[in-house]
């Protein structure tokens, strides 16, 4: 068995040159990028009890960032004092993010792997999975093989979209069709999965839940913002017991 979709890795692997382009393709990632960053923050120091005003508030935590792309939320969490790992199944992805990292000088490792491949067990503090679920082929592997990895009172951050109406007008229709945010056919709308159905199958891990937050975007001001609404874009954050 295997969490790799060919034809989602393909798709993304068609895009890797424009990783790093504010205006190109993943526009929508760049403006994301800060209220993910925030709010990974805001947990990880409640939940590591780090001092608000550390200077490298994620020193000597040990991060992996799963489907890491061209090393988006890599590259900040490095910034901030942490040991990162990005994984991504498409070396093109990879091979982008090394040279980014290179040019600006930060120690990433990126490895071209999966999750149920890597030998890390017990290893990592945090795991990231951003705008990943769904896109996997075996999600129940996929989230077993993130346990194994986590160390005990480990934490995921686990990003997707909700499957709702409301998600399909918005980020299928909209963000696709409408506004041309996203290459279309970026998303597939069965493939969204609903808190309450993720949240079983982390419990059913011997995962806790420990946080969930929606993301909504702000069109006049051009950002996104956390709120109760869980309609679409979510964040669910669970520990490893």
């Amino acid at each position: 068995m295997s969490t790799v979709n060919k034809d989602e890795i393909e798709k993304f692997s068609k895009l890797a040159d424009e990783w790093w382009d504010i205006n190109g393709k993943f526009k929508p990632l760049h403006m994301f990028n800060p209220i993910r960053v925030e709010y990974i923050l805001d947990i990880t120091k409640a939940h590591f009890k780090i001092d608000k005003n550390k200077k490298f508030p994620l020193k000597n935590l040990k991060i992996l960032d799963i489907g890491c792309g061209g090393g988006l939320i890599s590259e900040p969490m490095t910034r901030l004092g942490a040991k990162v790992t990005g994984i991504d199944a498409s070396v093109k992805n990879i091979n982008v993010a090394k040279a980014h990292a290179k040019k600006n000088n930060l120690d990433i490792t990126y490895l071209s792997s999966k999750p149920e491949s890597l030998e890390d067990k017990n290893k990592f503090d945090i795991i990231l999975n951003l705008e990943v679920v769904e896109h996997v082929e075996n999600l129940d592997l996929y989230l077993s093989s993130c346990f194994n990895l986590l160390k005990p009172k480990g934490i995921m951050f686990t990003a997707t979209l909700n499957r709702t109406l409301t998600s399909y007008i918005k980020a299928i229709v909209g963000a696709e069709y409408i506004l041309r945010w996203l290459p279309i056919g970026t998303h597939d709308w069965n493939k969204f999965i609903k808190p309450e159905e993720l949240e079983k199958k982390l419990t059913n891990l011997n995962f806790s839940i420990i946080n969930l937050t929606g993301l909504s975007f702000n069109p006049f001001f051009q950002e996104w913002n956390r709120t109760k609404n869980l309609s679409v874009n979510y964040i669910l954050v669970s520990q490893k017991d």
